[in-house]
């Protein structure tokens, strides 16, 4: 069967997905005729179908390009197969959104099918003019652009950027449906977009293997899987939770697991668990027998692992087919925690502008107390401390020595930014201008001064074994990153005083700041920008890293203190300002306070509590010039003993002849 396993494995994806979504539907009503304007049975069985080969197309047109990007060789034809997977993937892709926003069209509308002037132009006012069309208009444009795309790059590092775009692709998927309409829906939009990412991944990238069958042979394949293998488990475990914050939101209670939607969850649950215990087999058992010389030899027991390796490959396919099956059903079947509830819920401003009803009137305990989880940034976080601490053990292991206190810093910082984006200031930060600029300051400032010591960038270049075929690993990637034209020039001190120094006046006093706080993914980009600029900032003055130029201490302190005069007065033009930023939102939440008096705080924050980290900055730059200054004066002396006889003897001979030479006279 492992001969036929490139045509079998996608076969049975497809066939027991396609079972499964009409199982589903059947089971969970998503396909039941309407009471009033029932689009029909093209729609109603078409719009799921439709999102199936959406979601199976986006896993190849990602998980392919990850695969290829991570694991595989360029130049080799793995490489390029890997790509023409990809790049047919991204062409179905596109074709589908087109059809998906068509068949969406017909279910809302009730319209039927016919190539009348009218409905053309009523499909063109619902892709143009309503939320709903135009993401899915969005979607199907940017498949288009990343199938040219494929086409026309090659280049390794150019497809980075590539993937991007792919990823960007799935964002209007995320930002509608049950996801746009649950309460909170902040959480609902990144749990369901981390969950579409990763399970593309997760499914491309072993799709793909199964199509390299013939490609990634001998002693190939154990290293491919190896390398898909850490990345099919970084998937499993965001998948797995970002599916629990999901199911969370849209069932409400425990009570609501016995409904039809519930049990459909269950059952996706069920299958997510199967292959979990898959992924564990395949990691322990049979890519390790794969990387013994038995295998590479090609002895016969080498022939009876390969066979039970593909064996269990279509079976975990026929696995996966089976949960995006019940993804698709879920998608159409209605939930305990309806959106037509939802919305009536939301009778508050508040509760319309946030998704979320005011949280308690806060003091200094409920900003200790009181959480609102970001899954992003708690993933990044987690992920963060965990391949930090794996990158000390394997040094410490092999009997290399790792400061304590870098590590120490490092999960400081990732800690902190962890509370910032998911604890009491993230809860109050949409509704109390101090809180935001708290967080802006903590994010800016405080968690870049605890991160840049762990020295991330050294400990991976050391803890990081090194690819020998030619692919990009961790290493490989941060390295290339680090030392390009582009990390060259934001790295450098002037440019990132600048960009720290100029994003504050260019996103509280531009349209940028009300796309921040009415837009997650707005949000998202603020957070991301702060600690970026703030990194970049604090690296010039006191990393360890390498970075292409390290300004002289003198210079450094300069900088500091130039641009913290800048910082501060930001704050006095807030505090001194008399409008109100972005009045519609702060003023309209309902919570009755003086909200101009809270944003002058929120600049006496900016002013005040934002010089906290310069000082500790002042201070730290001090203590390095000292200790470069004991490290250049202990170098003069070994110096001046390795030469120090013969420079003795020098200077003894040039006074005798100086004495010969007056005696003479």
């Amino acid at each position: 069967m492992h001969r036929f396993v490139r045509v079998l494995g996608p076969a049975v994806l497809v066939a027991v997905a396609l079972l499964a979504t009409f199982a589903g539907l059947a089971y969970g009503g998503g396909a039941a005729p309407l009471p009033i304007q029932d689009p029909g049975p093209a729609a109603r069985f078409g719009l799921p179908v439709a999102k199936l080969v959406v979601n199976l197309s986006a896993a190849g047109m990602i998980g392919a390009l990850v695969l290829a990007v991570w694991a595989l060789t360029p130049k080799q034809r793995e490489f390029d197969v890997a790509l023409d997977v990809a790049t047919a993937s991204a062409a179905v892709f596109t074709v589908a959104s087109a059809a998906t926003g068509i068949f969406t069209f017909l279910a809302v509308t009730g319209e039927a099918v016919d190539f009348g002037e009218a409905f053309g132009q009523k499909l063109g006012q619902f892709v143009t003019s309503i939320e709903l069309g135009q993401a899915w208009l969005t979607t199907a444009l940017v498949g288009a652009a990343v199938t040219v795309l494929y086409f026309a790059v090659r280049n390794h590092t150019a497809l980075v950027f590539v993937m991007v775009l792919a990823v960007a692709s799935l964002v209007p998927m995320a930002q509608q449906g049950h996801a746009a309409a649950a309460a909170g829906r902040n959480s609902a939009i990144a749990s369901l977009g981390l969950h579409l990412v990763f399970a593309a991944v997760w499914l491309g990238g072993l799709v793909t293997i199964v199509l390299l069958r013939r490609v990634l042979e001998g002693e190939r394949l154990p290293v491919v899987l190896a390398r898909y293998s850490t990345v099919a488990l970084i998937c499993f475990i965001v998948v797995a939770v970002s599916g629990y914050a999901n199911a969370a939101l849209r069932i409400g209670t425990w009570d609501e697991l016995g409904t039809r939607y519930g049990v459909l969850v269950l059952a996706k649950v069920a299958v997510l668990v199967a292959l979990g215990l898959f992924g564990a087999a395949q990691r322990r058992f049979l890519i390790g027998r794969m990387r013994r010389p038995t295998f590479t030899q090609g002895a016969p027991a080498g022939g009876s692992i390969t066979r039970d390796f593909w064996m269990l490959v279509v079976v975990e396919l026929a696995f996966m087919g089976l949960a995006s099956g019940l993804a698709a059903a879920l998608a159409r079947t209605a939930t305990p925690v309806s959106e037509e509830s939802a919305s009536s819920l939301a009778r508050t401003p508040a509760e319309i502008l946030t998704g979320r009803p005011l949280p308690p009137w806060p003091d200094w305990a409920r900003y200790f107390t009181e959480w609102s989880p970001d899954l992003i940034w708690l993933f990044a976080c987690g992920f963060g401390i965990f391949f930090y601490l794996a990158g000390v053990f394997r040094l410490r292991r092999r009997g290399d020595h790792w400061p304590v206190y870098r590590t120490v810093l490092w999960v400081a910082g990732l800690l902190l930014l962890a509370y910032v984006t998911s604890g009491g200031v993230n809860v109050y930060e949409q509704y109390l201008f101090s809180a935001h600029m708290g967080a802006h300051m903590m994010l800016t400032m405080a968690v870049p001064v605890l991160l840049v010591p762990g020295a991330p960038v050294t400990l991976a270049a050391r803890a990081i074994r090194p690819r020998e075929d030619g692919s990009r690993g961790g290493r490989e990637w941060i390295l290339l990153a680090v030392h390009s034209r582009f990390a060259s020039i934001i790295a450098n001190p002037v440019v990132a005083a600048v960009l720290l120094v100029a994003s504050l006046w260019v996103l509280y006093y531009t349209p940028l700041f009300r796309w921040t706080m009415t837009d997650y993914i707005g949000h998202t980009w603020m957070v991301a920008h702060f600690v970026i600029v703030g990194y970049l900032f604090v690296q010039s003055l006191i990393g360890i890293d390498p970075v292409p130029y390290r300004p002289p201490y003198p210079f450094r302190l300069l900088l500091l203190l130039g641009t913290m005069a800048f910082h501060a007065f930001f704050g006095l033009s807030i505090m001194l300002g008399a409008g109100l930023l972005i009045a519609d939102w702060y003023d309209a939440l309902g919570w009755g306070i003086d909200t101009v008096a809270d944003q002058r705080l929120g600049g006496s924050i900016a002013w005040s509590i934002g010089q906290i980290p310069t000082v500790a900055l002042v201070i730290t730059v001090m203590v390095q010039w000292s200790r470069s200054d004991e490290k250049e004066s202990r170098r003069l002396d070994r110096q001046a003993d390795a030469v120090g006889d013969a420079g003795l003897a020098a200077h003894d001979a040039r006074l005798e002849a100086i004495a010969e030479h007056d005696a003479r006279r």
